[in-house]
């Protein structure tokens, strides 16, 4: 993938961080039921979480590093 296309992966991963935890949609989650001793909204909030994480570290590996600026050599302003 070229680099537009994952600064644009990144912008939407941004976006759709903040759509998974805003209250509508977290608010499906939020049932009787427990797994393990906890609520399905909390193991939903850190599978997000922890989703989000991974597709942050992916799309960090995939994006080449910029150039490093090199110092002016010695006599050159």
């Amino acid at each position: 993938m070229e680099r537009r296309k994952l600064e644009s992966a990144a912008l939407f991963l941004s976006l759709l961080g903040v759509l998974l935890i805003l209250p509508p949609l977290a608010v499906v989650f939020q049932l009787e039921r427990r797994l393990f001793g906890v609520p399905f909204e909390v193991i939903y909030l850190f599978v997000c979480w922890l989703g989000l994480i991974a597709a942050a570290f992916w799309l960090g590996r995939r994006l080449p590093r910029e150039a490093e600026a090199e110092p002016p050599a010695e006599g050159e302003d």
